[in-house]
């Protein structure tokens, strides 16, 4: 997949410092959409504007809950917050009780550099490492890469994104989802995501799935029409909200570290993954509402 070029901070991007806060917004601007990334809040995409219309959901104090961000070095729950990795086990701080959930960098400020954001894993994470963030808006797509690093030991990683599109725009119907997968991960009693595999069911989800066909269609009749794609080879999707569908790829599924499912990243030999967010207006002549 063509990811396009990553942004280049002084002929794409404007740049406008925020009183009080330690980091930029970078603002891309093209005749159909506007992209907004806030390095102070978790590397996120705070907005996407496309032909008049935003996709995603505006900030609210959860950082878990609007925009498009991040997620590393682990996506969706690790159970208890625990895991073993090479004969050692260890306990990451809960988050979302009793789990840890999203990885340690969702809710941290990044640090710009001339290609995009960087950020360190934290403290919380028992590896040191850095993820490297880079985007490029283009008239028709947004597209977003997104790198791992390990400073000086091998160690487990998943990568993923985190969007909250909102059902309803501002003009036409509601959200409209064309997802298809081979099969679903079943979660057990707690929540958590289990290596059984059934069917695809009905909606609503909270689950994650395989095979996913590509692209993702993401339909507001009367208003827009989008895909999201990536070379991911899980993908979450949350459709249980009244305002809003999470179609999340991921690197590994939730709690991959546990399951044996997450990447090795070891020095000089670093994980990278993109996603792709595509649209085009709905014609006139099919306008709805």
């Amino acid at each position: 997949m063509d990811d396009g070029p990553s942004v280049d901070a002084v002929s794409q991007a404007q740049t406008t410092p925020h009183p009080n806060e330690q980091s930029l917004t970078i603002q891309l601007n093209n005749h159909s959409a506007t992209a907004i990334v806030s390095a102070q809040h978790g590397g996120r995409l705070v907005s996407l504007c496309v032909h008049g219309h935003e996709l995603l959901v505006s900030r609210e104090s959860d950082p878990m809950r609007h925009g498009c961000y991040p997620m590393a070095p682990w996506a969706g729950r690790i159970r208890n917050g625990k895991f073993t990795w090479l004969e050692t086990t260890y306990q990451l701080p809960i988050n979302l009780p009793p789990h840890a959930i999203h990885g340690t960098v969702f809710d941290r400020p990044w640090t710009p550099t001339p290609n995009g954001l960087t950020i360190d894993l934290g403290a919380l994470w028992p590896w040191p490492g850095r993820v490297e963030s880079s985007f490029s808006l283009q008239p028709d797509a947004f597209h977003w890469k997104l790198t791992a690093y390990a400073d000086q030991h091998p160690m487990p990683v998943v990568l993923g994104w985190h969007p909250w599109f909102r059902r309803n725009l501002n003009q036409g119907a509601p959200l409209q989802l064309g997802f298809r997968a081979n099969k679903m991960m079943v979660r057990d009693e707690a929540g958590i995501t289990t290596p059984r595999t059934v069917d695809v069911p009905n909606g609503p989800w909270d689950d994650c799935f395989v095979g996913v066909t590509q692209p993702v269609e993401l339909n507001w009749p009367g208003a827009l029409s989008a895909t999201i794609s990536s070379d991911c080879s899980h993908w979450v999707v949350y459709s249980e909200p009244d305002h809003a569908v999470c179609v999340e790829p991921q690197s590994g599924p939730p709690d991959a570290v546990n399951l044996g499912l997450a990447a090795v990243v070891r020095p000089g030999d670093p994980l990278e993954r993109t996603m792709t967010i595509r649209w085009h207006p709905v014609a006139k002549d099919n306008h709805t509402g």
